[in-house]
């Protein structure tokens, strides 16, 4: 079979951690299929929980708005930003701990989050009533970026928690987005007024609750923190460029079937061994890659309608229709001629 086509240039997209999928589907209970999401998004269901392997955001957010499909995700957020704790976020959440006060903590926030994640950032901006901690996540406001930064905002008010000397509670919480049908958890839980369709997405803190103490603030080992921090973010490569050429290098490949690693990093200039470490100093494996780029490929081939079923199949390394009808069945919960009839719709 011999197929002319020009592939699709791979949308460049930020990593989260694999951490935040894994909780979302501990919290979200028995009522979901947790290891089919799970395995949509590149990670083995009973592997050790890792918070340095990442998944593609765009994956993340398609998982939770298959989550929502499946149960009701109202306080899912909530529930979930509730349980994280400061030594989920390693070097950077015991830096947290270690700052004298809590304007401290949260301006390594501000300063190091790229360390942690490629697709949010932080900002510390004065305010007439004290200072905004603003979340900035760039991208259409879809369900699953709308439920990842309701997550955030609780955890960064359970981590404030774990160190503040005295009971937390923001003075206010904004919210971009339209309310849920229920905002009964979202303010039992931060404990004050929560706004939404407000200008940005923020934590509003008092002065006198910015300037408090931290119960395990400490000059020394902060200053230690801050060494290894400033040392870790001065080496920070961003993986954007390889990863992206290693994906059009994937996608131009697989019409051969599934490509080898050592064939791939070789095209780049890599030995086998130099490509699975740069990939691995970023939490990506070659497969994960390798899936993530069929799975792209694949939706963008079906929104066009010059490719049958039988041929896309064969473009993203398939040898039979039906096993890339149960692929993409796994990736996106439900079958590609679904797919595709749901997006000429639209």
């Amino acid at each position: 079979m011999e197929v002319s086509v020009f592939l699709p240039r791979l949308p460049a997209m930020g990593y989260v951690t694999s951490l935040f999928a894994r909780k979302m589907v501990a919290a979200a209970g028995g009522g979901i299929a947790a290891s089919e999401l799970l395995s949509g998004v590149g990670l083995e269901p009973d592997d050790a929980w890792d918070p340095k392997v990442m998944i593609p955001a765009a994956a993340y957010y398609d998982m939770l708005e298959r989550i929502a499909a499946q149960t009701d995700v109202t306080d899912l957020p909530i529930r979930v930003g509730a349980s994280m704790c400061c030594d989920d976020y390693g070097a950077l959440g015991l830096a947290w701990k270690a700052a004298l006060d809590l304007h401290g903590s949260m301006s390594r926030v501000e300063r190091y989050a790229r360390l942690w994640t490629g697709v949010v950032s932080y900002e510390l901006r004065p305010d007439p009533r004290g200072m905004l901690f603003i979340l900035h996540r760039p991208g259409a406001r879809r369900l699953g970026m709308r439920l990842s930064n309701e997550a955030t905002l609780a955890s960064a008010v359970s981590i404030s928690r774990q160190v503040s000397p005295v009971p937390f509670a923001p003075c206010e919480v904004l919210i971009q987005h339209a309310a849920p049908r229920s905002v009964a958890a979202h303010e039992e839980w931060f404990g004050c007024p929560v706004r939404f369709n407000a200008e940005f997405d923020a934590l509003l803190l008092s002065p006198k609750m910015l300037t408090q103490p931290n119960v395990l603030g400490d000059a020394g080992i902060s200053r230690y923190l801050i060494t290894h921090l400033d040392a870790e973010l001065s080496g920070f490569a961003d993986p954007g460029s390889l990863v992206e050429r290693a994906k059009d290098a994937i996608a131009q490949a697989l019409n051969e079937g599934t490509p080898k690693m050592a064939e791939i990093a070789r095209g780049l200039g890599l030995s086998a061994r130099s490509f699975h470490r740069r990939l691995s100093e970023h939490g990506m494996s070659f497969q994960a890659l390798t899936e993530e780029t069929r799975r792209e490929l694949s939706e963008g081939l079906l929104r066009d309608e010059c490719y049958s079923l039988a041929e896309i199949a064969f473009l993203t390394g398939f040898s039979e229709q039906s096993s890339f009808t149960r692929a993409f069945k796994r990736w996106v919960g439900q079958t590609p001629a679904s797919y595709r009839k749901e997006r000429r719709g639209l």
